[in-house]
């Protein structure tokens, strides 16, 4: 039988990749697309898989995992602008995002100001969706306490008897755009000695320095 090792002894030594800085582009954004684009290429599940971290109503950072859903000037998602985030989003619109691709070895980390996207935007994604997903954002109070799992599967069947196979997006469901000033990639390298360059939004463009790992 094989001894479980301790939390103390689990460890990984990195030797995938490099990060150079005249290797990178100069936009941290086609940076990502590239990345991301390995990450689809090497079958990584849900590459999109994204930790949204922001600052709660009391003070405390609160942090859970989104998936991104639109690369333009920033990172898009979607959700109830009622929930525990829209509501935080609402009161501090700044927020960190993270993605980790374990399978690469590597991590970005981006800051920023997040911004309500478009009633037409977020109208596209929506009907974009499977109708039981457009139900779904009928029927759950997202982030409220609830009795039971009973409870929900009652309000989605309430709501689709209301509103059938087509219904409209509602008004406290849609989208957000997280643009970013800071972005830090990071490649995971032996000894511990990580690559780690994060750009700096800058007046014209954007500033690029190493961080010691």
């Amino acid at each position: 039988m094989t001894t479980p090792l301790s939390l103390a002894d689990i460890r990984t030594d990195y030797a995938r990749a490099a990060l150079d800085e005249a290797a990178v582009h100069a936009d941290p954004l086609a940076q990502f697309a590239q990345w991301f684009a390995e990450a689809q290429r090497a079958e990584i599940p849900e590459p999109n898989a994204m930790t949204l971290a922001t600052i709660g109503l009391d003070g405390r950072p609160k942090s859970r995992v989104v998936l991104v859903k639109g690369l333009d000037n920033g990172f898009s998602f979607f959700t109830n602008y009622t929930s525990n985030k829209g509501r935080e989003l609402a009161a501090n619109p700044f927020a960190a995002l993270q993605f980790h691709w374990v399978q690469l070895e590597r991590q970005v980390r981006i800051e920023g100001k997040v911004e309500k996207l478009s009633p037409a935007e977020s109208d596209a994604y929506y009907h974009s969706r499977p109708v039981n997903s457009r139900l779904g954002a009928w029927a759950s109070p997202q982030s409220q306490v609830i009795p039971d799992r009973a409870f929900l599967e009652a309000r989605e069947a309430e709501y689709r008897v209301r509103l059938g196979d087509s219904p409209q997006r509602p008004e406290h469901w849609g989208g957000y755009r997280l643009v970013p000033d800071v972005m830090e990639f990071w490649q995971g390298r032996p000894s511990r000695l990580h690559d780690r360059l994060r750009y700096v939004r800058e007046a014209g463009g954007w500033r690029i320095e190493r961080l010691a790992p």
